[in-house]
């Protein structure tokens, strides 16, 4: 499948544009009880035409926004939405954290990472070359927000600047990066229950144990080290 994708675009492969996922949200979620809902959700697309990050906020989400925001172009055809065509948000912001810092109260970011920023092993097969540029790009976005985020903070806590003026986020972080970093290229695509059920588990696991290591310092300070993790 991973090969065929490379020579066969999903407008070859499918020209019918069947997705079975949007049967699983629309019988799994309610959004017009979500659109309803006070609780904000932000979801990011990247828009074909203009290269532009689009972020559908609570009142605009519905199946084709989610559909929008997972379109792999090599395995979904765009998404269209009001006239323009969507891939995936991680091109443009995997995941984009400036809604959160202007739209939401808190200071606290809690980042879940699912691509391992790091990689002990050099890739030389094609498959694993093409795997490691994926997510050296869809981290990348993450990067450069942190960057941002790092020199304001800076200057907050260096007095440079009025902290009235601007917000001083407090970054956490929750990953499982020698797990997430020994998966082969092929997990990506395996829907095997017994796979998915062991990556719910190892998620399970690596949160309560960053809750029983970090939950004090929500609201006080960051846990993860900006410059040392993403610079």
């Amino acid at each position: 499948m991973d090969h065929l994708s490379r020579i066969f675009s999903p407008y070859d492969t499918n020209p019918m544009n069947f997705n079975p996922l949007r049967d699983v949200l629309e019988a799994s979620v309610d959004f017009e009880l979500l659109r309803r809902s006070p609780m904000k959700v932000y979801l990011s697309a990247t828009n074909v035409r203009t290269g532009k990050i689009k972020v559908f906020e609570t009142s605009e989400i519905k199946p084709e926004a989610v559909l929008a925001s997972g379109c792999l172009p090599f395995l979904f055809q765009a998404v269209e939405i009001d006239g323009e065509n969507y891939w995936d948000g991680g091109y443009m912001g995997n995941p984009a954290i400036f809604p959160l810092i202007y739209g939401c109260e808190t200071a606290d970011v809690l980042i879940v990472h699912i691509n391992p920023l790091e990689r002990a092993e050099l890739p030389k097969t094609a498959t694993d070359i093409l795997n490691r540029i994926n997510e050296i790009s869809f981290n990348s976005s993450l990067m450069r927000e942190m960057r941002a985020i790092h020199f304001v903070t800076g200057l907050i806590e260096s007095g440079a600047v009025c902290s009235h003026n601007l917000k001083h986020m407090l970054i956490h972080g929750i990953s499982a990066e020698a797990e997430m970093a020994g998966l082969s290229v092929a997990s990506k695509l395996s829907t095997d229950w017994a796979f998915l059920t062991e990556l719910k588990e190892v998620g399970r696991a690596t949160a309560e144990a960053w809750i029983t290591d970090h939950f004090e310092a929500l609201g006080r300070r960051s846990t993860i080290d900006i410059e040392v993790t993403y610079l």
